[in-house]
């Protein structure tokens, strides 16, 4: 684990959902509470990653699973509760980036599986959550959205649209369970050094018709601090939010991207 992981007031023995968590920053997030003594139980829909992720970290409950569909999730969400004892904390960090294309381009499978998978997915894990974490006397939901739920992304309007309604279940949210004593919070991670960045970059340049070096160079540009967010800035954030040192943040954007200014 890395030594960059915040130690936080985090109660021994807190139970967390992470979504999409084998690998990137959901693996980043759930290292992360594991770190600071929490149980945690991920699901990924990639078996090869997901096969590694239980070889180098024994501790985490694991299991397959599609968060686009419901009944999977349903089954996933009752396995990590049987396997955790009840919840403390909900991380919907699944999503994917979407089509990168002029508007008129985009097939409407694409647009649906983006929705399905970074909007859907939150509300199939949210609605099983909430019930465990009002028995628990109250507790934290983290939606990950993306700079792109603040900011127009021109040639990614399934993507951007899809994170600005992360946004907006955040706060709807927020107000319904803050009498519950539950916490709902969004992230909004700015380019993320990794493969997965690479790979937006490469799809834009190709769209763009630039090189991956001018294309990457003009990401870096975007935020006011020139430099891509680490996997773990976004862990950090999730882990302090959920802890007692973020009790009282709630119904929040948290951005943490370098202050992206624009995007384009």
């Amino acid at each position: 684990m890395s030594e960059d992981i915040a130690r936080v007031p985090l109660k021994p023995g807190t139970r967390v959902i992470v979504t999409g968590a084998a690998a990137g920053i959901g693996r980043a997030i759930a290292d992360s509470f594991l770190a600071n003594n929490a149980r945690v139980f991920l699901c990924d829909v990639d078996e090869e990653a997901l096969d590694a992720c239980r070889l180098e970290q024994p501790g985490f409950g694991t299991m397959l699973c599609d968060v686009a569909d419901p009944t999977a999730m349903d089954r996933f969400m009752e396995a990590a509760t049987d396997w955790l004892g009840g919840l403390d904390v909900l991380i919907n960090n699944a999503g994917v980036a979407g089509p990168t294309a002029a508007v008129e381009d985009i097939a409407i499978a694409d647009w649906q599986r983006t929705f399905a998978v970074n909007v859907n997915s939150h509300f199939y894990a949210a609605r099983k959550a909430v019930p465990l974490l009002k028995a628990a006397g109250g507790g934290s939901i983290v939606n990950l959205s993306s700079a792109a739920g603040r900011l127009g992304f021109p040639l990614r309007s399934p993507y951007c649209a899809s994170k600005w309604a992360v946004v907006g279940m955040t706060q709807a949210l927020a107000v319904e369970l803050g009498p519950s004593n539950i916490r709902v919070n969004a992230i909004l991670p700015g380019a993320t050094a990794g493969e997965r960045i690479d790979r937006v970059i490469a799809a834009k340049a190709e769209a763009r018709g630039v090189s991956f070096d001018e294309m990457r160079e003009e990401y870096v540009a975007l935020a006011s601090l020139r430099k891509f967010v680490s996997r773990q800035d976004i862990a950090n954030m999730a882990v302090f939010v959920c802890s007692a040192a973020g009790e009282s943040i709630s119904g929040q954007s948290l951005s943490v991207c370098g202050n992206v200014e624009y995007l384009r």
